[in-house]
């Protein structure tokens, strides 16, 4: 069987992000309700086993980037194990992690001798109160995570903020400064209305990204530039100073005609799209027995319902499901 996945509006995917488990130890409330607990349960969630097959599927047939997501991934037990085997499968040249930060100061060394190199950070604010607000967590064992990371040797670090309008808008610059003095790097992020929570704080605070560059505009020099990392960010440096500030802008201005990404979901469904409901089901084929030839061939048909683009803009958003439920 030929190598390569390519969709039918010839969009080449190279990138998938495999979601290891669907929950998570902070309560981020644009992500899901603090009281949620209609989980997968644990018998169907994939097995190692399972991960590292279909994602040697998935290199085969030429994706050579790996992320591993959630929910957190951390609280997956064994993550380390699992992340070595798929770092030593044949054809991946890069495999990341998505990841609050909150046991990251424990795993922080074993996850980077296993394999990961480059790491997403989830931070949308400085200010312990208002973190403790939004996420139902503590900034400190989140800061201790990050320097932990830091001192491994992890390269790049990338913070996500979420910027949302009334609530944290207010940090923009500080956490250009907060990056500057780490050289992490930046990423801002609009939000998505996937299922109910994502949908209310997606109308009550969204807050077009196109503003905050103009915003830090008036402050810095910023530079077209470009960074290595397969994302859908739009990347600025600020100036000579080396930070690079990334845009991801699904609503005022999406990214998918360069869309070269598939997510795995913890049970096993294949999506095609973050804001489509379009999947495929692997788990049944792969607990029947289907063979590697039969598993390829299905991954490659599934591209057939990979759509031109996500609807989040349209106001109608098609996505019921959290955002925990799919993988970052």
């Amino acid at each position: 069987m030929g190598k390569g996945l390519v969709d039918p509006f010839g969009r080449t995917i190279s990138y998938l992000r495999v979601s290891v488990t669907d929950r998570c130890d902070l309560r981020c409330f644009y992500c899901m309700p603090e009281h949620f607990h209609d989980y997968t349960v644990p018998d169907n969630w994939l097995t190692f086993d399972e991960i590292e097959r279909v994602t040697g599927a998935f290199a085969t047939l030429g994706v050579s980037r790996i992320r591993l997501t959630g929910g957190e991934p951390l609280v997956r037990k064994g993550l380390p194990e699992l992340a070595g085997r798929l770092s030593a499968l044949p054809g991946i040249t890069d495999l990341s992690l998505s990841t609050n930060a909150n046991r990251l100061a424990q795993d922080a060394q074993t996850l980077k001798q296993a394999g990961i190199t480059r790491l997403n950070v989830s931070l949308d604010s400085l200010q312990p109160r208002r973190f403790q607000l939004i996420t139902k967590g503590k900034l400190g064992k989140i800061m201790d995570g990050l320097m932990a990371a830091k001192a491994a040797g992890f390269a790049p670090i990338k913070l996500n903020m979420v910027v949302m309008k009334g609530i944290n808008d207010d940090e923009v610059l500080d956490m250009v400064e907060f990056c500057l003095e780490h050289r992490f790097t930046l990423r801002f992020i609009e939000t998505m209305p996937m299922g109910e929570t994502g949908r209310s704080t997606s109308d009550s605070h969204y807050l077009s990204l196109q503003t905050v560059k103009a915003r830090l505009a008036e402050r810095y020099n910023l530079l077209p530039s470009i960074m290595d990392g397969g994302g859908p960010a739009q990347y600025f440096t600020i100036g000579n100073t080396g930070l690079r500030i990334g845009f991801i802008t699904p609503i005022s201005q999406h990214f998918c005609e360069t869309c070269n990404r598939v997510r795995l979901g913890v049970d096993g469904t294949l999506y095609l799209c973050l804001g489509h409901e379009h999947s495929v089901a692997l788990r049944p084929l792969l607990r029947a027995g289907i063979s590697d030839r039969e598993l390829q061939a299905t991954i490659q048909q599934a591209l057939a319902l990979k759509p031109l683009q996500h609807v989040f803009n349209n106001g109608h958003s098609q996505v019921m499901r959290f955002m925990s439920m799919t993988g970052g």
